[in-house]
């Protein structure tokens, strides 16, 4: 494998796992501990995942960049672009809509339940998918 790939790899997998650790384990127990309450919650949540996405996003550059330096196939820099656009939808389209109905429970109304949030976390199963498909197809290379 040469460096570029064992990169891009390597990348793949970090990013797999900050998704799997924070998207569903931190975030569901964050609102299970005690004296936790909805709107700490989702101030806690809003920080997350900003930090989150902001490393994702340079995460996937970086896989980008080493997947194309290292002549990965094209099945894996598709199915790499596809984990890329679902976080870029999630960023632009997603996250927007979320703050905003978490802006009107931090000022204290109770806005209806957000389909948004099923949006945001079937997009996550999405973008696991194509990241793990991405890595087992790295590693084949």
């Amino acid at each position: 494998m040469s460096p570029p790939l064992a990169v891009a790899t390597a990348v793949t997998f970090v990013w797999l796992g900050m998704v799997l650790a924070i998207s569903f384990l931190e975030t569901p127990l964050k609102f299970r501990a005690p004296e936790v309450t909805l709107p700490v919650g989702l101030g806690i949540g809003r920080v997350v995942f900003r930090a989150l996405n902001a490393v994702e996003a340079a995460l996937a550059v970086v896989l980008t960049i080493a997947g194309l330096l290292g002549s990965a196939t094209s099945r894996g820099v598709g199915v790499g672009a596809v984990a890329v656009v679902i976080l870029v939808v999630q960023v632009v389209v997603v996250r927007p809509a979320l703050a905003r109905r978490s802006d009107r429970v931090l000022a204290g109304e109770d806005p209806p339940r957000s389909r948004g949030h099923y949006a945001y976390i079937g997009l996550e199963v999405g973008k696991v998918i194509a990241l793990l498909t991405t890595g087992i197809l790295l590693l084949s290379w």
